[in-house]
């Protein structure tokens, strides 16, 4: 990866902070887009003979994402990889009959319509570079179904169909489009639905036992399936959905 030049969404905590570290000492300038700050993280993927630097931006902003991407062009000319890891969770379990509009499109905004405004601008960077790598992050509940989820697994089933269509479209372009779908990761995400919950410790007990391998992810390893799809080593692979779950949608 060295010379490359690499966004990652998401980039200042969980999968998307550990995605950033790999690519990082990979030798990829690692561009950390968040909507917090993004100055530590950025300063600690630089550590050693890593390079990065940060952006605040909301993805579900269109001017935003504009924004960061001009930027990035303005200070390294060039994108290789996208990596879309921001994303957010419902912010209660709730069927569908007790959700509110402003809950549906809040997890349209991120998960989805955030995906979709990076990708678009990402593409026409990398059409103008000869090509590219994207790496969109959704979700096992975007491939099966789950109790109380219905809204979040909608979004990411979406990030999962836009993948496959965005591969089709743009291998022309030289531009690869992959997606990986995690399941319960010991992320800053899970740890709050877990806090969340009437019993916290059943709801951990739950994600834990939903696993084939009886254990939760760590962020490091589904980057490094992130990294792999990012790389010159998945030089044939597009299109592709990899599930990175545990076993948990082998029952």
């Amino acid at each position: 990866m060295r010379g490359r030049v690499a966004i990652v969404t998401g980039g200042a905590s969980g999968i998307g902070r550990a995605t950033g570290h790999r690519l990082a000492a990979d030798g990829a300038r690692v561009v950390v887009v968040d909507r917090v700050d993004t100055e530590a993280a950025a300063r600690a993927m630089a550590a050693g003979d890593g390079a990065a630097w940060g952006i605040v931006a909301d993805v579900a902003d269109e001017a935003a994402v504009a924004a960061a991407f001009a930027a990035v062009t303005a200070r390294e000319g060039r994108l290789d990889v996208l990596v879309n890891a921001a994303g957010i969770g419902s912010p209660r379990p709730v069927t569908i009959d007790e959700a509110t509009l402003e809950e549906w499109q809040r997890l349209c905004a991120v998960n989805l319509t955030g995906t979709f405004l990076c990708c678009r601008a990402a593409v026409s960077l990398m059409r103008r570079g000869g090509g590219g790598a994207v790496v969109n992050v959704a979700s096992e509940i975007g491939l099966v179904g789950a109790p109380r989820s219905a809204m979040y697994g909608a979004t990411k089933g979406g990030v999962v169909q836009l993948t496959r269509a965005l591969a089709v479209d743009h291998a022309p372009d030289g531009i690869r489009v992959n997606c990986v779908c995690p399941g319960p990761v010991d992320t800053p995400l899970l740890r709050q639905s877990i806090a969340r919950a009437s019993d916290p410790e059943a709801k951990r007990r739950q994600e834990v036992e939903s696993t084939l391998l009886g254990r939760l992810g760590t962020p490091d390893e589904i980057a490094s399936v992130i990294c792999f799809l990012a790389s010159p080593e998945a030089s044939f692979v597009t299109g592709s959905i990899v599930v990175a779950d545990g076993g948990v949608t082998a029952r």
